[in-house]
């Protein structure tokens, strides 16, 4: 978190910051895959199982459900935000699950001819997407995964989970620009949440380690469990 901003200050966002953070993490990831080539797309990741175009097919799935959610208005209030949705996803919680939809976007994106056919889609979608975020209404709500939100909320966890995997496009490309600046911002302001008020991350993370250790990408050490405490037996926070 930057130094001298509390907490509450960047979970509440205002909904042009919002949408200013999401156009840069879908444009971030757009700026990863638009020069790949088909074998490029097939490296590894650090999501089990997918290549870079497995995961971006997943990443595609995402802003197409952008696109329903934000034409998608429901009657508030909001039964969740954009801290607590992420509860009903806990690291691990259904594995098998996990593992279904990991083979199911993988047969999907082998469908395609060749890999760079996900990026043309994605290349198209995306975009479209932040459009609709940028024109949906900022009092307003939407109904996504048996959940309602407000918009700005619902943008939140869109921008968290394209950053999270952005880190984990990047694992065999090591030339790839990092997310931006504002799209962290956002994320980590959601690891925030899902810790306690009087939990004190470990101040040599930066932003970036800071994602990888609460989303189980990178391990705690000895020095990170001393410095979180009890805390360090939350981790991960989400998967």
């Amino acid at each position: 978190m930057p130094d001298g901003v509390p907490r509450a200050t960047l979970h509440g966002m205002t909904f042009v910051r919002q949408h200013t953070a999401l156009a840069q993490a879908y444009d971030g990831i757009t700026r990863v895959v638009a020069d790949l080539d088909d074998d490029a797309l097939q490296r590894p990741t650090r999501c089990r199982g997918w290549v870079v175009a497995d995961l971006l097919f997943h990443l595609l799935c995402d802003a197409q459900r952008a696109l329903v959610t934000l034409a998608s208005p429901a009657d508030g209030p909001a039964d969740t935000d954009d801290v607590s949705y992420w509860r009903s996803f806990p690291a691990g919680a259904d594995p098998d699950a996990a593992v279904r939809h990991a083979w199911w976007a993988r047969r999907s994106a082998a469908a395609f001819d060749r890999p760079t056919g996900v990026v043309r889609i994605w290349a198209d979608t995306a975009p479209a997407a932040v459009r609709a975020a940028g024109a949906a209404d900022p009092q307003g709500c939407v109904t996504t995964q048996g959940h309602v939100l407000r918009v700005p909320d619902f943008l939140a966890t869109l921008t968290t989970e394209a950053v999270v995997h952005h880190l984990d496009l990047v694992l065999d490309l090591p030339d790839a620009p990092r997310p931006g600046a504002h799209a962290v911002t956002v994320a980590v302001a959601t690891m925030d949440g899902l810790l306690s008020d009087d939990t004190v991350r470990p101040a040599d993370w930066d932003g970036l380690t800071y994602l990888g250790k609460a989303t189980g990408r990178q391990p705690l050490t000895d020095r990170d469990r001393v410095a979180l405490g009890e805390a360090a037996g939350w981790f991960p926070l989400l998967g």
